[in-house]
């Protein structure tokens, strides 16, 4: 989702998601103009949109076993973007360098897609596994609202992606990540959040949570757990998890309350910040601040139970050095439980 500055606050939205079948094409052109035209873009980049989310459903219903789009508007930093992903499992791309040459197909078509979606967007990725699956990632900003560099920026990057569970439009897992808001200061706080249960009653619990980590002024992990504990009084409740990334110290520490798991990757290597027993916004028991060292190239994850934790750094080879978003993305595609909410968020600390 980019770099994250300035006190802003940058959260989940809505996303649609989209089965391949043989109407992929014409929703995802259809979800993704709404989009675009709602933040604005001008027509031609409107058709560029299109163009994009079509070359990935083609590719899906062409190459893949399986996938989904998902399509949704990104808001951080006074800033607005169309956000498009491609997730499929299988049977991945052999040469990726290749693939994303004009000229290079698999059935004989011209093979422009993959290397006009790069060009066409303002920042784009792709992530390919032998044998287990692609995610191709593209974001379009509104031309008002393009970054502009700033010396100012943190060099830590950050982005998520939630899905509900099969049968709901809405999920009840969410995520946001604001800075501490004090001129010059380049921590962040983030948040992630799985509502209990499914449906409405669950995404009620995750907005509220969200609005209760925005309005915190506390300065620790524990105390924001404690506002977030606060303004879900009276919810079915959630379970959470609080981190705090100080990149100048190169550490984070967290505080989290039920089935959030949180890890620390560097290299090949995890380390786990736990979480506490309990429910936020009914049992909340005694705080504990866990930490660990955050140097540059290292990873925070923090998912829901909606995504297995039994995965590895090593699984996923070239993921970390990819934009958060289609961090999340892949580790979602491949490690999420089919039958629930899922929910992640990735900060990333770049090398300078």
């Amino acid at each position: 989702m980019g770099k994250v500055n300035g006190g802003v606050v940058t959260e989940a939205g809505d996303v649609c998601w989209l089965r391949a079948d043989v109407a992929l094409a014409a929703a995802a052109r259809r979800h993704a103009g709404q989009l675009a035209r709602g933040i604005c873009l001008s027509g031609e980049r409107v058709s560029q949109v299109e163009l994009c989310v079509t070359e990935m459903a083609t590719n899906l219903l062409k190459h893949t076993r399986d996938g989904s789009l998902a399509l949704r508007v990104v808001r951080f930093g006074g800033r607005a973007a169309v956000e498009c992903l491609s997730l499929d499992s299988g049977p991945g791309i052999e040469d990726v360098p290749l693939a994303l040459r004009d000229g290079t197909s698999a059935v004989g078509t011209l093979g422009i897609g993959m290397g006009a979606i790069g060009r066409l967007a303002d920042v784009s990725g792709i992530h390919s596994l032998r044998g287990r699956g692609t995610v191709l990632y593209a974001r379009f900003h509104a031309e008002d609202t393009t970054p502009e560099p700033d010396a100012r920026v943190a060099a830590v990057d950050t982005g998520g992606l939630t899905r509900p569970i099969s049968g709901e439009q809405v999920c009840g897992d969410t995520w946001a990540v604001r800075t501490t808001g004090g001129a010059g200061d380049d921590r962040l706080l983030l948040m992630m959040c799985d509502g209990l249960g499914h449906g409405p009653l669950a995404a009620r619990v995750a907005d509220r949570a969200r609005e209760a980590f925005r309005d915190s002024r506390r300065p620790g992990p524990s105390g924001v757990l404690e506002d977030v504990h606060a303004g879900l009084r009276g919810t079915r409740g959630a379970a959470v998890a609080i981190a705090l990334v100080e990149p100048a110290e190169q550490r984070v520490r967290l505080s989290g309350v039920g089935n959030i798991s949180a890890l620390v990757t560097v290299a090949a290597s995890r380390t786990a910040l736990l979480s506490m027993p309990g429910i936020v916004g009914a049992h909340l028991p005694r705080l504990r601040t866990f930490d660990a060292e955050f140097p540059p190239g290292a990873a925070l994850v923090l998912h829901s139970d909606g995504v297995s934790d039994r995965w590895k750094p090593a699984d996923f080879p070239g993921l970390f050095a990819q934009d958060p978003t289609l961090v999340a993305a892949q580790i979602l595609n491949q490690a999420a439980v089919r039958r629930d909410d899922a929910g992640i968020v990735v900060a990333a600390h770049r090398r300078a």
